[in-house]
């Protein structure tokens, strides 16, 4: 533990850093591949609507002694031939859901009668909850417009508080990857997406919001009036920000897991409770890719789009220019004594000669500061301070 606090002190005061914003291409190429994959799957797979969307029949048998799926989709498929797979799943250990389509009356009591039969469980132990399209639909609209007004109100917020509309550009693109992500999940994984996964959606966009308003914010306090500085670039100063917050958003991120992974795996998959595990593997999933995205997405995009801007060009010029100047010489040496040319044009000739050329400033020091006696030549070759002949 106190090793990972010198390293988040090193990295707070620069003393190490990653370059997160140098190496951007490589970010944006793993978040594009991580987005493809999920347009396609939703683009050829799509979505497995609810029974909440897309309107339809639920069967719930309850004390099932040997709780399976094909005994249920066999009683369907005797009152229903030819009608598409219902969807089985086993809730609570002795529970089983079934969805099916819509269903007219007669078929909803033949369908509960088989699964009572089949299941060898009174008719009491088997309800039946009927959903309507037009019910469906209307959930589904109301998701999308939800989800639009959240997005226009983090644009609108993060405009007026940063007063800059290049932050709220990257972080409603680092909020997007963020729900593509998680949807391309849904649709690989095949899981059935509900008012509760809508919840969850929209709990991960937040989170992933309030993880790029705190790097975000770090940024601004690094690069507040940097253009009247030349000490770095404005990329500079948000790469430094990211590595300032990047302890603090690794640790949010592995507490914020934890107990959303514990109710992933302990209480959806080894309990049963479907409604659990539709909400926290979007927050599990959603966590994770908006922690990846506000350190590498939305910062660095936020940089490209600040680095267009004439003024940002401007400083970094300055910038560069003023790093040359240092790394080049200080000036041109001060010759003292005899200059070395030992050719015709320096007057050199039979009983001369040319004496090395040293800058005054090694002189200086090799004097102890004081300065430095002219040497004078003479005609053996020798030469002393004071021009006196040895």
């Amino acid at each position: 533990m106190p090793s990972f606090a010198r390293f988040g002190n090193d990295l707070h005061s620069g003393r190490r850093s990653f370059d997160f914003v140098g190496r951007r291409r490589v970010w944006y190429a793993i978040a594009g591949v991580a987005v493809l994959i999920s347009l396609l799957s939703l683009g050829i797979r799509g979505l497995n609507e609810g029974i909440q969307f897309k309107g339809g029949s639920q069967f719930t048998v309850s004390n099932v002694a040997n709780p399976n799926t094909e005994t249920a989709e066999a009683a369907v498929d005797s009152v229903v031939p030819g009608s598409p797979p219902p969807l089985v799943s086993v809730v609570g250990g002795d529970s089983v859901q079934v969805q099916t389509g819509q269903l007219t009356v007669q078929q909803v009591t033949g369908v509960k009668e088989a699964l009572a039969q089949a299941y060898h469980v009174p008719d009491t132990e088997v309800s039946s909850t009927f959903i309507g399209p037009s019910w469906g639909a209307d959930v589904t609209h109301k998701a999308i417009v939800s989800l639009i007004v959240f997005l226009v109100l983090v644009a609108l917020v993060i405009t007026l508080y940063f007063r800059t509309w290049t932050m709220a550009v990257a972080a409603l693109i680092a909020l997007l990857h963020d729900l593509i992500l998680t949807a391309g999940i849904y649709s690989l994984i095949g899981l059935e997406v509900t008012p509760e996964s809508v919840i969850g959606f929209l709990t991960i966009l937040g989170y992933s919001l309030y993880d790029t308003v705190v790097v975000f914010d770090k940024v601004r306090e690094n690069t507040e009036h940097i253009t009247a500085t030349t000490k770095r670039t404005y990329g500079e100063a948000a790469n430094h920000a990211v590595n300032q917050t990047l302890v603090r958003s690794i640790n949010t991120s592995v507490v914020a897991l934890l107990p959303v992974g514990a109710i992933l795996f302990i209480g959806a998959f080894l309990l049963g409770a479907g409604t659990l595990k539709d909400i926290s593997l979007a927050l599990f999933v959603g966590i994770a890719a908006g922690t990846y995205s506000s350190i590498f997405i939305a910062t660095p995009l936020l940089v490209q789009l600040r680095m267009r801007e004439p003024e940002m060009k401007a400083q970094a010029q300055r910038v560069l220019r003023r790093r040359r100047e240092e790394q080049a010489p200080d000036a041109q040496p001060a010759l003292v004594g005899v200059a070395a040319d030992t050719g015709p044009a320096a007057g050199a000739g039979p009983g001369r000669t040319a004496v090395a050329v040293e800058p005054a400033k090694e002189l200086r020091q090799q004097s102890g500061g004081q300065r430095a006696q002219p040497l004078r030549s003479s005609a053996s070759g020798r030469s002393r301070p004071g021009g006196r002949k040895g």
